[in-house]
């Protein structure tokens, strides 16, 4: 056991770390199994949502980004192509308004006085 209060500290600290992680870990086997076992409309959603808990995790640090990468990569290889559930209808690119842009006020040519 440490004897300083800042090595104390940091043990506490790490076990609710290395706990969070661990629960995260554990979340992401869940849907990625819910996933490959899903069928239908319902396997949309499941790959979408274990794809997001994938994403989250890296963003967080608890699984490398090429981790990641490869688990999304086996997923949808595993469950086959899957159409995601569309939420809206976007507009297509060419539709869009092009953003309007500010030009500088033309200067006024200056008059020079003849003296």
């Amino acid at each position: 056991m440490a004897n300083l209060r800042s090595s104390k500290k940091d043990i506490r600290r790490i076990a609710k770390k290395t706990e969070k992680n661990r629960a995260t870990k554990s979340a992401i086997k869940t849907y990625i199994k819910k996933a490959k076992s899903a069928e239908g409309e319902a396997a949309g959603s499941a790959v979408v949502s274990a794809i997001k808990a994938l994403d989250k995790a890296v963003q967080n640090g608890v699984i490398h980004k090429n981790q990641a990468a490869r688990r999304k990569s086996r997923l949808v290889k595993a469950v086959g192509p899957v159409e995601a559930p569309a939420k809206k209808a976007a507009k297509p690119a060419a539709e869009k308004k092009p953003a309007a842009t500010k030009k500088a006020p033309a200067k006024k040519p200056t008059e020079k006085k003849a003296e």
